[in-house]
């Protein structure tokens, strides 16, 4: 029996040794998921006028309109 009490022992021992490191992977796991939640952080928008988005609209237009002018010439 004196073998069994020395097994027991390591095997309390074994078990206090990997509650503690379970413990230290939850803290990790815990701190990762503050920092990396996964959502990323959003940006505020910038707003344009309608005078802003109308100039590039028409800028835009303008480029197009001289790719199909050269599309048509060739």
């Amino acid at each position: 029996m004196g073998s069994m009490t020395g097994i027991v022992k390591q095997l309390k021992k074994e078990h206090a040794r990997l509650t503690d490191e379970l413990h230290r992977v939850t803290a990790a796991l815990t701190a990762f998921v503050g920092v990396y939640s996964g959502a990323k952080p959003t940006r505020k928008r910038r707003k344009l006028s309608a005078k802003a988005r109308a100039k590039i609209s028409d800028a835009q237009k303008a480029r197009w309109a001289k790719v199909r002018a050269k599309k048509k010439a060739a």
